[in-house]
């Protein structure tokens, strides 16, 4: 048995959930915030015996894709002699961070 801990962006969490659900897979979420953007993330917990884990990857994969955002940013997250000058900033967002843990025991209680 596996744990896959999928950190997601929150816009992607509704479609990643139905589709693991429609696919017979139970997931739970919770809510994080990311460090480098400060924004809000989702992490999805997912127990999967072992020859599910390539389907629930490409699940992930189909539902998680990376897109371009512009966010507001100040010059003195980079330059701090430069003050609060309002500079925005293009980043990539979305996507999944995936980590496939094996589990040494689970029950259902």
């Amino acid at each position: 048995m596996k744990l896959i801990i999928a950190i997601i962006n929150k816009d992607d969490t509704g479609h990643l959930t139905k589709d693991l659900i429609k696919n017979g897979f139970f997931i739970t979420t919770l809510n994080t915030t990311g460090g480098f953007l400060r924004s809000e993330n989702h992490t999805a917990l997912i127990g999967v015996d072992d020859e599910k884990v390539s389907e629930v990857l490409e699940i992930i994969e189909r539902n998680c894709q990376t897109r371009k955002s512009i966010i507001p940013g100040t010059m003195a997250d980079f330059y701090p002699m430069a003050g609060h000058i309002s500079v925005p900033l293009e980043v990539t967002v979305g996507g999944a961070t995936v980590f496939v843990l094996d589990v040494a025991q689970f029950e259902k209680i």
